[in-house]
């Protein structure tokens, strides 16, 4: 079974490391994403989403900054990464 919480929280950690901006809040029924402010590269996550989905959104976000490959990521991240 996998440690979603854990994920989550890796991948949170991840994003920041990669100079991502991660806010969580309540966003009613907007989705996480990530927006741009400036030069800023923000990601929002809907804390009203179940913790899977906010995971899945952010996974897609991280998947697509080929960055990721250069910081070192637990093989579960790693995997759900390069399976997006």
């Amino acid at each position: 079974m996998v440690d979603t919480l854990g994920l989550l929280a890796e991948a949170i950690q991840l994003a920041r490391e990669l100079g991502f901006d991660v806010r969580e809040e309540p966003l009613g029924d907007t989705a996480s994403g990530e927006v741009r402010i400036g030069s800023g590269r923000h990601i929002l996550l809907n804390v009203s989403d179940p913790p899977s989905d906010q995971l899945k959104q952010l996974t897609e976000i991280l998947a697509a900054d080929k960055r990721w490959k250069s910081v070192p990521v637990s093989k579960l991240l790693k995997h759900t990464l390069q399976g997006r």
